[in-house]
């Protein structure tokens, strides 16, 4: 068995688990779970190619948001008429051309989530139906430097529950305003 078999059945094996309330509760047998790792995985390619699919919208949640490839896809979705939204964390504000003003400027409600510590979600909710989600920050350093990990999700249960948490944070976060 490789070593992806034997994570992906960890992970399955740990969803199931998931006692009811907890974490949003029992997932059925309707999820699938794609998996990448860097350094070696294209998770980046495999960012892009779940927003270019997307068809209705696409809700973000980050900490760190900087890759030019991801960015790209997300105004080419927008510009297909592509629900898209971000919630950012509270350093977006003092970069000085942060990913929250590159996509405020695009057009893209932006916002910034300053209730915590640090926002330190990593999240896509494409469709209601995928979840992007894991260690990897949507960076050029996560692709080409760090070791991180990524997680596609298909289940539209698990969807709605981080469509939830992003609803949950966004109804306490304020609208970025960019700096021009």
């Amino acid at each position: 068995m490789t070593r992806k078999c034997l994570l992906f059945l960890l992970l399955l094996a740990a969803l199931a688990s998931v006692p009811p309330g907890a974490a949003g509760g029992e997932y059925g047998k309707d999820v699938t779970v794609s998996l990448c790792f860097t350094p070696g995985g294209a998770c980046t390619d495999r960012i892009v190619r779940e927003i270019t699919s997307a068809r209705s919208e696409i809700l973000i949640q980050a900490y760190s948001f900087t890759s030019a490839p991801i960015a790209k896809a997300l105004i080419e979705a927008h510009k297909r008429g592509v629900k898209v939204a971000a919630i950012l964390d509270k350093s977006q504000r003092t970069a000085k051309y942060s990913s929250a003003t590159f996509l405020a400027n695009m057009r893209i409600p932006t916002y910034i989530d300053s209730r915590h510590a640090i926002a330190h979600n990593k999240v896509m909710i494409i469709d209601g139906a995928v979840t992007i989600t894991g260690s990897f920050n949507f960076t050029k350093a996560a692709q080409e430097k760090n070791a991180e990990n990524l997680l596609i999700i298909r289940s539209r249960e698990i969807a709605k529950a981080y469509r939830e948490n992003w609803q949950h944070h966004l109804s306490h976060s304020e609208r970025y305003e960019p700096r021009y």
